[in-house]
């Protein structure tokens, strides 16, 4: 049962929609895979967060400032004009994952900790969500 569980936190790091199925083929209970699953969804929010900004200051001390051009369209850009912060911290979580969304949002210089928190709403929002649907598709299928 706990290699289970690690199993589920561990593909939640990466991604939650590989994980919530993952804890209904190990037939575990709704309310394990939904904890489980967000835990490893925010390990993966924070790692991305924080790890990714040591990485980028690392990484800065031996590059060359280039003059980079921004992206004139595309989802993502199109949901930070609109909502900000907290679109991509919420929106962008439940469509792409934590950690894309904490990668652009570093892109886009937004301030980390305010990313996380939004994040992480998404994170637990999407968790809860997907539990659900999964544990009334089971139910309709008979299982």
């Amino acid at each position: 049962m706990v290699f289970k569980i690690l199993t589920i936190i561990g593909l939640a790091t990466f991604e939650v929609y590989a994980a919530i199925p993952a804890g209904f083929a190990f037939q575990l209970s709704p309310l394990i895979i939904f904890l489980s699953s967000t835990a490893g969804g925010l390990i993966g929010v924070f790692v991305a967060a924080y790890l990714g900004s040591l990485i980028q200051r690392l990484v800065g001390k031996y590059r060359k400032a280039k003059k980079e051009e921004k992206p004139k369209s595309g989802f993502v850009l199109k949901v930070w004009e609109k909502y900000g912060v907290i679109g991509l911290g919420v929106i962008g979580t439940m469509t792409v994952g934590g950690p894309i969304s904490i990668g652009v949002g570093v892109g886009f210089n937004v301030p980390v900790n305010k990313l996380v928190f939004y994040c992480c709403i998404g994170v637990i929002a999407r968790c809860a969500i997907f539990t659900f649907l999964g544990e009334v598709g089971m139910k309709l299928l008979g299982h």
